[in-house]
């Protein structure tokens, strides 16, 4: 995609605008942004931390990324699956909640090659790459809270037995890498 040619319009010349803007403008700039799009609604929930389940919308994103109609054209949307991990990020700053996003990812691309055939080679350098960023954000865990991730990403590993383009070899030795001091305990 090309990147757009800026029209002038920048952060640093919309800041002054804002900072300008008395308590009452603020709140209702911000109100009509969180009208204006779901994604807006979604962002300030998860900044907030309003709602029951604040990675559902996101892992409804993924899911929707990551299994497809299979009588449609679409495909996999791994790059917006992969950015919507990102805003979650950029939203709520919440570690734990990142983790399950990124696991859940790869359990989603797992599943989908498990129930409906192998994929290619990209997609698992995907996964790969998303395994590995996953087991590196778990071990930045206190350790109380490790076991379930590393629980989930091992049955990642074992479930993916039979997919090819090596990437059971990957998750198996990243996995290893990562965990093998605690699978001998």
């Amino acid at each position: 995609m090309a990147k757009q040619k800026s029209n002038g319009s920048t952060w640093s010349k919309l800041k002054p605008c804002i900072l300008n803007m008395d308590r009452k403008q603020l709140v209702k700039l911000v109100a009509d942004m969180y009208r204006f799009s779901k994604d807006n609604q979604i962002f300030l929930h998860s900044r907030f931390g309003i709602g029951k389940d604040l990675l559902e919308p996101y892992k409804k994103t993924i899911d929707e990324c990551m299994y497809l109609d299979l009588c449609s054209k679409e495909t996999i949307q791994i790059s917006k699956a992969e950015k919507t991990i990102s805003n979650y990020t950029k939203a709520a700053g919440d570690i734990l909640g990142e983790v399950e996003l990124m696991v859940y990812f790869v359990e989603c691309g797992n599943n989908f090659t498990i129930g409906f055939g192998d994929i290619d080679e990209e997609f698992y350098n995907s996964l790969n790459e998303m395994y590995r960023r996953a087991i590196n954000k778990v071990l930045s865990l206190p350790e109380n809270q490790q076991k379930e991730f590393q629980d989930r990403l091992k049955e990642i590993m074992i479930s993916s037995s039979d997919i090819g383009w090596c990437y059971h070899d990957t998750l198996s030795n990243d996995y290893y890498d990562a965990f093998s001091e605690e699978e001998e305990s």
